[in-house]
């Protein structure tokens, strides 16, 4: 992973409203994976006290995309995704990691493990996500 590619990465991140109204930071980009992480927030609960589902699905959709970006460039769009919840996310931090699981010239499918971290940087998987990510071809100028 690269620091020219993790800043470039960084500055289109920065580039999404939705992304700054939660907090979200890319910690590593390259190399067919990217990290993103947000803190976990008393406004991003929901009523019994965890993380709201809402959230996670909004990391495994741009990291699934920005894991795709590592390989297909920064022209890309989630097609599609599932997302699996395995157990309510609490603690400070979710770290939400994506990996390419194959690329082709159209589209890229990547994998995606969210994990709350706790006080002691302890981590506990609590989704996994696949999805297909659409390279947009380049404008022919029309």
């Amino acid at each position: 992973m690269n620091d020219a590619g993790l800043e470039f990465a960084q500055k289109i991140l920065a580039e999404q409203p939705f992304s700054g109204l939660v907090g979200a930071r890319l910690t590593a980009f390259g190399d067919a994976e990217a990290i993103l992480e947000l803190d976990i927030r008393e406004d991003l609960l929901q009523q019994n006290g965890y993380l709201h589902g809402g959230v996670l699905s909004y990391a495994a959709d741009n990291t699934l995309t920005f894991a795709a970006g590592t390989v297909a460039g920064a022209s890309v769009l989630t097609t599609g995704f599932t997302i699996d919840y395995l157990r309510p996310a609490t603690g400070t931090v979710l770290r939400s990691h994506g990996r390419v699981v194959r690329s082709g010239r159209s589209r890229v499918v990547c994998r995606c493990d969210l994990f709350a971290v706790d006080e002691e940087g302890v981590e506990t998987l609590c989704a996994v996500a696949q999805g297909t990510i659409s390279v947009i071809p380049p404008s022919n100028g029309s």
